[in-house]
């Protein structure tokens, strides 16, 4: 299995029974078999429990946290190298914060970037994207 990535929506797509969540949750079959876990950047997870939480409340908020403790996925933390990456991708693709933060995980991790957000069409020719939709 490759290294993959996910961005807040894709995850969210999971998490709301949106389009494209069957991929998601084969990811996570496919990661625990393979022991190989998910990666998201703690921003995008951040991103991912408010949403969570403004949808689901303080319930839906938990019952991420425990999804997040159970499956095998990572969040990666942030550090400078992360943070200048996600500045410059920010700046030259025009991406909001969260984004940039998913495609510099992405790029340094060499791994492929599931989403669902049409933001990152512009970085096609740098990071391999799996569209959810």
């Amino acid at each position: 299995m490759k290294t993959t990535v996910l961005d807040a929506s894709a995850l969210l797509a999971m998490f709301f029974a949106e389009p494209g969540m069957e991929l998601v949750r084969d990811l996570f079959h496919k990661a625990a078999d393979a022991d190989k876990p998910v990666l998201i950047s703690a921003v995008n997870w951040a991103e991912v429990l408010c949403k969570v939480e403004r949808k689901q409340g303080r319930e839906g908020f938990e019952t991420a946290r425990r999804f997040e403790r159970t499956m095998p996925l990572d969040v990666a933390p942030l550090d400078r190298e992360l943070a200048e990456s996600a500045a410059h991708l920010k700046n030259e693709h025009d991406l909001g914060l969260a984004d940039a933060f998913a495609a510099a995980l992405a790029k340094s991790k060499k791994a492929e970037l599931v989403t669902a957000d049409t933001e990152f069409k512009l970085l096609e020719k740098e990071i391999k994207i799996v569209w959810l939709r």
